[in-house]
């Protein structure tokens, strides 16, 4: 057998494409090609790597008269990273699957934990309903409160679920003979619901804004009109998130496993910066509303501070990169 023969093999057992050989050796697609078509033969070096790559002595892929394979020894650093099996794949592919409409639930919980805080704020300052502030706080809050309780809970069984794969996030590995094509193509197939639900969600988080100026313009002095309208604002914004949020968890298991986007060998060294600078900023957030809300008891305006840090919140998340970067 020849060598382009065996390149042929050795590429669709690991189930890669040319073009995604070309670009774990470094190289065009029509390289690989020449390759495959016996056009052309890779130098000693591309022949290490490729040696590398899948596994095998440099002699069965130079050597015709070797018919079967004959693995190489792993190095110390080849075999110190975890491998993927096709049955941890699916398998984890299958638990974000599950996992993704609680977890777009639950954020959709949080969303609307402050609706009756507001309402029943805007309720107090009208004197005909006899609601005094302190009431319509303390009740508000405790509804707050059961929403963000059993949104934590959903969070947190979700996360116990999906545990034992936390080292696709956080470490560097290798996946097994098929498991790259098989995440690729699933991802392919998948990529036309991503786009259509991505539509759905930003198209819904522009027109949550509607309610709100509609209400405005019918009557601007009525603040209790005002505040339901901005009720409504939420909830249609919540069901836009929950589209953003139940196809970006799948789409996100795709690349965790292909090691794309986000979760790039090159992303996971930064990204631990990155999450606790983002864990503290969310705190600070969280004590200042909490802080200035019951200093000042407005709790009908200070929800102006999460719409504030979330506008700042990218940039600070693109200045942390920049400086994990130039680090």
């Amino acid at each position: 057998m020849i060598f382009a023969d065996k390149l042929i093999q050795l590429r669709k057992k690991a189930g890669w494409s040319q073009e995604e050989l070309a670009e774990q050796m470094n190289v065009t697609r029509q390289s690989v090609s020449k390759w495959e078509g016996a056009q052309s033969v890779p130098d000693l070096k591309k022949i290490i790597h490729l040696s590398a790559l899948f596994g095998v002595s440099t002699d069965y892929l130079l050597k015709d008269e070797m018919e079967d394979v004959e693995y190489s020894i792993p190095s110390d650093e080849a075999s110190t990273l975890r491998r993927v099996s096709m049955e941890e794949a699916n398998a984890f592919l299958s638990v974000k699957a599950m996992s993704s409409k609680p977890i777009a639930l639950a954020t959709f919980l949080c969303i609307l934990s402050p609706i009756c805080l507001f309402i029943l704020g805007a309720v107090s300052e009208v004197p005909e309903y006899n609601l005094t502030d302190n009431v319509a706080g303390g009740i508000g809050i405790i509804i707050l409160l059961i929403f963000v309780t059993i949104a934590v809970a959903i969070f947190i069984s979700t996360g116990r679920k999906t545990a034992e794969f936390d080292y696709l996030e956080k470490e560097v590995f290798e996946t097994e003979y098929g498991v790259s094509g098989m995440v690729a193509e699933r991802k392919a197939q998948y990529n036309g619901t991503y786009t259509r639900n991505n539509i759905i969600g930003a198209s819904l988080c522009i027109m949550a804004l509607i309610p709100l100026f509609g209400g405005a313009s019918f009557n601007d002095e009525n603040e209790l009109l005002l505040i339901i309208m901005l009720c409504v604002s939420f909830v249609v914004a919540g069901i836009g998130v929950v589209f953003f949020v139940s196809s970006g968890i799948i789409w996100a298991s795709y690349e965790k496993l292909l090691q794309e986007g986000d979760y790039s060998k090159v992303k996971k060294e930064t990204k631990s910066t990155t999450t606790a600078i983002s864990a503290a900023y969310w705190l600070i957030i969280t004590a200042i509303y909490l802080g200035y809300s019951l200093s000042t008891n407005n709790w009908g305006y200070s929800w102006i501070i999460w719409v504030i840090a979330g506008v700042v919140f990218p940039a600070l998340a693109m200045i942390t990169n920049l400086f994990s970067k130039r680090k």
